[in-house]
Formats: structure tokens, C-alpha cells, sequence
């Protein structure tokens, strides 16, 4: 067993919530596909940290994923004020890090890509195709399946026994889908990805660099989707609890 599955990653808590601290999330699971060893990724920003301040069942379900991740420029920004110089960690990133991990792989390990709008997720899994003619793609489903087609896709999922499951239904629905179905494929690696299927497909386009280097991709969201105002709301209110609970310690 590699160094990197033996250990378990430190963990420091972002409004009670467990923040794993790694140098390297991408290698660290790529240890552990290799090794056939399945976990779910919580890929955490300061929205889905206040929701989960305020929903327990959300919370309980970022507790017992194997892995938590700075997505969020809030988030990291909340480490920092304790000492915990830590690289931002988007979820798109991450997974386009394991796709491309798996393409070099070779045989015996795929990936699967469900969520988003019908077409969505078949055009994604074709760009992927075309960057990596050799990643074994196991198949792909779009996130608006009725309650009658939902037996028979969680039967074909698993039998199919992806490596890498790839899960865009948006927050907190894709965590609570992949707690509920994780055990269908236990070796298996899920990760919630949001709209990174769509950045895939070509039908978004991601912030640009400067944005993201600067940490201002919310700015950019929200540009591309102004209905998210109201939930935007909740980053200066996470920045005010993170600088009270700072305080306080």
C-alpha cells in the first residue's frame, strides 16, 4: 500500500465542518484509484459551508465523505486567518486532474458522467474522448431522469462499476445523491462537479484565468447567471462568521 493511502489527510474545521489539508488532492486520489480504494468528494465553498451550518443532514453527509477540499475562495481565505496556507482546490480542476490520470491508465479503470441537461453530459463525455482516445469512458446519463427511469439506471451504473463517477446536479442535491448511491460502486471515487459538465460540453464558459487567480470566479458566475444573487448572499455572511470565529479563538 502506498505512503499516500496509509495516511489519512490532517483535517481542521470551517464552521464545524472537516476540512481535509493535503498538498496534492489530485495525486492522493489517484493513489487510491489505483488501489481500487472508492471515497466521496466534498469539493467545499462558503455557501455550501453556511447551508451546511444550517442543514444537519447536509453536514452529517460532508462528515463522512473521505475527502473535503477548498473550492471556495472563502474557504480558504478562513484557513489562512488560523495559519493554514493552503492553494485553492476547485472541483473542476481536480476532476479534469483524475480524467486525465485515468486516460494515461490504460485499461481496467473508467469514468462516468451523470447531471446537467440532456445532451449535456453525452457532448462532455465526447470532448473527453476526443482529448484522451485512450480513456475508457463507461458511460453517461443526463440529470432529469423520472422516478420510473431511475431503477434501471441505478442498475446500469452498477453494473458497469465506473472508477470515477462524475456528479453535476448542483448543490446540496448531487451530495445527497452520492451519499444515498455510493454504495452501488464501492471502489469507485464520487465527486460532486456541479456545472463543470456544462464548461465541458462548451454550453458555459468558466471565468477567465485573471479571474480565477484573483479569486473573483463567483463575480463571473454570477454575471453568467444573475438569479444567483440571493445566494451569493452568503459570502460576506461567511466572511463575518469566519472573522468572529477568529476572534473568539
Amino acid at each position: 500500500m502506498s505512503q499516500a493511502i496509509a495516511q489519512t489527510p490532517a483535517t481542521f474545521p470551517v464552521l464545524g465542518i472537516p476540512l481535509h489539508l493535503l498538498e496534492n488532492y489530485a495525486a492522493w486520489l489517484a493513489a487510491r484509484l489505483r488501489q481500487h480504494q472508492g471515497g466521496h468528494v466534498v469539493t467545499l465553498n462558503a455557501e455550501m459551508a453556511m447551508q451546511a451550518e444550517k442543514t444537519p443532514e447536509l453536514a452529517q453527509v460532508i462528515r463522512q465523505a473521505e475527502l473535503v477540499i477548498p473550492d471556495g475562495a472563502g474557504v480558504v481565505l478562513y484557513l489562512k486567518l488560523y495559519g493554514h496556507h493552503v492553494q485553492r482546490s476547485p472541483g473542476i480542476e481536480l476532476a479534469e486532474a483524475l480524467i486525465q490520470d485515468l486516460g494515461h491508465q490504460g485499461q481496467g479503470h473508467s469514468v462516468f458522467f451523470f447531471g446537467a441537461a440532456p445532451g449535456v453530459a453525452d457532448k462532455a463525455a465526447q470532448v473527453w474522448q476526443h482529448r484522451l482516445p485512450n480513456l475508457a469512458i463507461a458511460g453517461s446519463q443526463h440529470g432529469f431522469l423520472s422516478q420510473e427511469d431511475q431503477p434501471a439506471f441505478r442498475q446500469t451504473l452498477q453494473a458497469l462499476q465506473p472508477s470515477l463517477i462524475l456528479v453535476g446536479l448542483g448543490v446540496p442535491r448531487q451530495e445527497y445523491w452520492i451519499a444515498e448511491h455510493r454504495a452501488l460502486c464501492p471502489h469507485a471515487i464520487w465527486i460532486g462537479v456541479g456545472g463543470s459538465l456544462d464548461i465541458w460540453a462548451g454550453t458555459k464558459e468558466r471565468a477567465p484565468k485573471w479571474l480565477r487567480e484573483h479569486h473573483l470566479e463567483w463575480v463571473y458566475r454570477l454575471y453568467q447567471e444573475p438569479w444567483r444573487w440571493r445566494r451569493m448572499l452568503a459570502l460576506p455572511h461567511f466572511a463575518w462568521k469566519a472573522l468572529l470565529a477568529r476572534i473568539r479563538h
